[in-house]
């Protein structure tokens, strides 16, 4: 891994803070991956996302017919890696990163047409279908079903732990076509227009009282079957499509290791107060130590991911290793936080310190090692493709 960037590397580094400085609104800055606060500050991210649109930045690594940057894979870590240090807003989403690609590569030209633009003008905003309540971690058991009917499909069953679905107006979704066949070689890919009749969207609250993920229902949704994405029963396949796009975590590094240190400040600043501090609880500065070297290594793998994907590798259980020690450090680091407020943990809202912030983390950080992946199904990826050890 070479640390330091080239020349064109250099030049294209300081663009981007050129343009953050200039252009990135100052109520934007340190908003990072808002989820729930960006959506609903669509309108005002409007200008933003035009000024965006114009460098090619909302979706860098799409070929520039597309509207993308097409840029190389190290341009793309260098771009995330800045925004993430300015804790610049996502404005992409699950359309750039998930389903755009998706149809780059899979879908037809009028899937393409229809779609595409409206991803990168922000005028459509997507979720993704794939978790049912039976089938998480085995993905591959989904029981929602789509049968043909005509021109049409009809879509019934159920979906969960959908991410923003109540803001979404499409869907991109699995569904069983032919209950038949082996769990993996029966299943669609459907792209569905949430205000179709039958589509009911429930709200989950989180420990943190937040509205982030969803049930969503079909009930006889009929589904055009130009809505189809490739061929009928080999929708995992599409689903499980790796695009050169960057995928190093480095945006959730940056973010651990900003949040250490702004523990560690708070730390220094109220030295003298409370119980758990600095001065009455010399092992604090050892645990935010551990905090912050923890956070370096973090950054450390990610550039593994990115340096590999640079040789025009595909990391594999590399990237299991990056999102199993990542999501367990951001545990850890809201673990020590609370620590060093101590009974202020138990404040919410704007009286707390950091307003909450940290109260926040904590409740949300449970769902970290869950989200993307359970920790058990990333040590097992670790265990079988990086170790050859054998399948539990």
């Amino acid at each position: 891994m070479e640390f330091r960037d080239s020349a064109e590397e250099a030049a294209f580094r300081q663009d981007v803070r050129d343009f953050l400085k200039k252009e990135l609104p100052d109520r934007f800055k340190g908003m990072g991956d808002a989820g729930e606060g960006a959506a609903g500050q669509f309108e005002a991210m409007r200008e933003w996302r035009q000024k965006l649109a114009q460098k090619g930045w909302i979706a860098p690594a799409w070929p520039k017919e597309y509207g993308g940057a097409g840029l190389p894979t190290i341009q793309q870590f260098i771009l995330n890696e800045e925004f993430a240090e300015t804790g610049t807003p996502n404005v992409g989403g699950f359309g750039v990163s998930m389903v755009g690609p998706t149809l780059i590569v899979h879908g037809s030209e009028e899937q393409k047409k229809e779609h595409l633009g409206r991803i990168l003008s922000g005028e459509v905003l997507w979720c993704q279908g794939f978790s049912e309540p039976n089938s998480g971690s085995d993905l591959a058991s989904l029981q929602a079903r789509a049968v043909r009917d005509g021109d049409d499909y009809v879509i019934n069953g159920q979906k969960i732990w959908t991410s923003l679905a109540q803001y979404a107006h499409w869907i991109f979704m699995l569904t069983r076509t032919n209950p038949d066949a082996p769990k993996h070689r029966g299943i669609s890919y459907f792209l569905v227009d949430m205000k179709s009749p039958g589509v009911e969207v429930r709200p989950l609250v989180d420990l943190s009282n937040r509205k982030m993920f969803n049930e969503v229902y079909f009930d006889n949704v009929r589904v055009p079957a130009r809505n189809l994405v490739g061929e009928e029963n080999r929708g995992w396949y599409i689903a499980t499509t790796t695009l050169d796009f960057e995928r190093s975590s480095i945006g959730t590094a940056v973010g651990n290791r900003k949040a250490v240190e702004d523990v560690i400040q708070y730390a220094r600043d109220h030295a003298g107060q409370g119980v758990c501090t600095l001065g009455r609880n010399p092992a604090l500065r050892l645990e935010l130590s551990d905090r912050l070297v923890e956070a370096h290594v973090a950054k450390m793998m990610s550039y593994r991911v990115i340096s590999m994907q640079a040789r025009g590798l595909i990391p594999n259980y590399e990237a299991s290793m990056t999102k199993l020690y990542a999501s367990e450090l951001s545990q850890r680091i809201a673990n020590t936080a609370m620590k060093v407020i101590g009974l202020y943990g138990a404040i919410y809202g704007n009286l707390a310190p950091r307003r909450g912030r940290w109260e926040r983390g904590y409740l949300q950080a449970v769902g970290a090692t869950l989200a993307g992946g359970t920790s058990e199904i990333q040590r097992n990826i670790i265990a079988n493709r990086g170790l050859g050890l054998p399948r539990e």
